[in-house]
């Protein structure tokens, strides 16, 4: 029985990492051909977006720690970026490096704390964190209020490339999101990943082996706030602007919606789930709140039919097929 068991789950893993190349190749030339045929910013902003639900996967999807407060992280770093390159006048990428060292300093906070708690205690105290922290935004000086940082220079990268190009700086948005990826790329697939895996499927028994889990866990939590954090500092200079919506909890309900859209603990699935969601709000914006509603029936369809998310279930059924 072994005998013929054995190779066609040979031939699944084969097919899952080769599929895997393919579709990264793909994603590649689509994304580096694309600003020649669709509008530069659009891209742009669906690729901070898909960073960062590429981060809050890496939580979600691999530990199976659920944040309601991801937008702590990703408005915050937007703050201290777009802060960082007005204010301080420093360089695009020195701003970007100011958010996303924010964002780790505030995860290592918040996940400190977190951690202490497991299932619906663990998302309400992340939530309550993110509120606390919006409050804070709303009230200090620096912020703008209700007004936000507007006007933001893009700067010149390396005092030589000038980003107000907007060509320039989609390609310098291109690299920060493809260098984002392989790293969560590399993580899952590292020993550490699976220990992260193994603390998803059963803790208990990952303590039992003689995993420290508690530090995985904070570990995996500031991973995944960084990356946040860089996405919010750097669609902080693509829209040069940070506001209040960057750090209010629907940002963080939205970044659920796209990682469940496209498929929980998927590689490519927040992405897929990025692009719809932020197509839509693009393309529906003339109906005005009725957007979010909307939203609303697809997130039920997806849990109610599509469980495993658009590229969950488009694995699944190659799986079968093949």
């Amino acid at each position: 029985m072994q005998r013929g068991t054995d190779p066609p789950a040979g031939r699944a893993l084969t097919l899952g990492t080769r599929s895997q190349t393919i579709a990264f190749v793909v994603l590649v030339i689509a994304l580096a051909v694309a600003p020649f045929f669709t509008y530069p910013l659009f891209l742009m902003e669906f690729m901070c977006f898909a960073l960062f639900a590429l981060a809050f996967n890496l939580l979600i999807g691999y530990v199976g720690l659920l944040s309601f407060g991801h937008a702590l992280y990703f408005g915050w770093a937007s703050y201290l970026s777009a802060y960082a390159a007005k204010s301080w006048g420093l360089s695009p990428e020195l701003s970007i490096l100011v958010g996303t060292a924010t964002a780790a300093v505030l995860g290592a906070i918040a996940g400190s704390l977190a951690i202490r708690r497991q299932g619906i205690y663990f998302a309400m105290i992340t939530l309550a964190l993110a509120q606390m922290m919006y409050f804070v935004a709303l009230r200090v000086k620096f912020t703008g209020g209700e007004d936000g940082i507007q006007t933001v220079p893009r700067g010149h990268l390396f005092g030589v490339v000038n980003l107000s190009n907007d060509m320039a700086m989609y390609f310098l948005v291109l690299v920060i999101f493809l260098g984002g990826f392989l790293l969560i790329h590399r993580i899952i697939h590292s020993p550490f990943g699976e220990v992260l895996k193994a603390i998803r499927e059963n803790e208990l028994r990952t303590i039992s082996l003689g995993y420290k889990v508690d530090r995985y866990k904070l570990m995996a939590f500031v991973l995944s706030a960084t990356l946040a954090g860089l996405a919010g500092a750097t669609k902080a200079l693509v829209v040069q602007i940070a506001s209040l919506t960057d750090v209010y909890w629907p940002m963080s309900g939205e970044v659920v919606l796209m990682t469940l859209v496209g498929g929980l603990g998927t590689v490519f699935g927040p992405i897929v789930g990025s692009f719809v969601i932020l197509s839509m709000q693009y393309k529906l914006a003339w109906m005005g709140q009725w957007v979010l509603v909307i939203q609303g029936v697809i997130f039920v369809a997806c849990v109610l039919l599509f469980r495993r998310g658009l590229v969950g279930e488009l694995a699944h059924w190659l799986r079968i097929r093949l």
